[in-house]
């Protein structure tokens, strides 16, 4: 039997939420719907997707490179159907665009191959920069629109901000810790631990004020401007890391194993999304943009 596009669509919902019950819940149907798909996918594939664990599963390394193959299967077909809906521009044109750091290695790869398919005949120009000088730039009409972090955003009388992904925090630890087998992990367990700080596109920021928030101190072992270091860094038992799920892969560059878990309290999101000045005309070749990248947010919650 051949999978469905419905069990790839669940698949990617559990892998992308890191939970059965999470992703039934995004998707507005039942938990059983969804483990009996995700076990049929894996029944075809003959592989294993997700471990399964008491606190709930984690993705497989193969699952892991399946997801891509999944993504870029429901991709193209949404574009197949958006070359249909008028949307498509054929006419050319011009888009410059900026993105900041964290954004451009995580989502602008995936947005702009799905934008060149629906609108091959537009040149593309893109300049990646910090928060602040991409504001700047966008209320200056030097670029169209920005993909960028939007949670602290400066200047929201002058710009017009629309959510494409939302990501929670959660914590990285390396194997064979001992707070990946706790039932619950507090806030308080993190600041006892030797903390890798990410300090790209204001996640230093946002990370200190949660810690704040929350009345907790933490010891920072490592600053470091690379995901990938950070990665390195817990996966070798340097400390562990607080970061938004969009970034989190379960295996460094050295393959060694990351895991994820979930901290109790109310911790913030990071929401990216598209920026434009307010009362601008946009070009068509931008309307279409920010309608890709929508089409992209939909098609994770269908």
């Amino acid at each position: 039997m051949a999978f469905t596009l419905r069990q790839l669509q669940y698949f990617v919902a559990v892998a992308e939420q890191g939970s059965v019950t999470r992703a039934a819940q995004n998707l507005s149907i039942s938990q059983s719907s969804v483990t009996e798909a995700v076990k049929e996918l894996e029944g075809d594939l003959g592989v294993e997707l997700f471990d399964r664990h008491p606190r709930g599963l984690t993705i497989t390394h193969n699952g892991h490179q399946f997801l891509r193959h999944a993504t870029k299967i429901l991709s193209t077909v949404s574009d197949a159907r958006t070359s249909f809906s008028g949307q498509q521009n054929a006419t050319g044109g011009t888009l410059n665009i900026g993105v900041t750091s964290l954004v451009a290695g995580y989502v602008l790869s995936d947005l702009l191959a799905r934008y060149r398919r629906v609108c091959p005949g537009v040149e593309v120009s893109a300049i990646e920069d910090n928060g602040g000088y991409l504001e700047h730039l966008l209320v200056g009409g030097e670029l169209d629109v920005a993909v960028m972090v939007i949670s602290n955003l400066r200047d929201r009388m002058a710009l017009q901000a629309e959510i494409i992904e939302t990501s929670p925090y959660r914590l990285w630890l390396p194997m064979g810790h001992p707070l990946v087998s706790a039932d619950i992990i507090s806030v308080a367990d993190i600041t006892r631990e030797p903390l890798i700080m990410l300090t790209i596109d204001e996640i230093e920021e946002n990370t200190g004020k949660l810690l704040t928030a929350l009345g907790a101190r933490p010891h920072v072992a490592f600053r470091t401007r690379s995901v990938e270091a950070v990665r390195s860094l817990v996966a070798t038992g340097a400390g562990v890391a607080l970061l938004p799920d969009l970034v989190y892969r379960p295996w460094s560059l050295e393959g060694d194993r990351i895991e994820s878990r979930d901290v109790s309290g109310s911790l913030p999101v990071v929401q990216v999304g598209m920026v434009w000045r307010k009362g601008s005309s946009l070009p068509q070749a931008a309307r279409d943009f920010v309608g890709v990248a929508e089409s992209m947010r939909s098609g994770r919650q269908r």
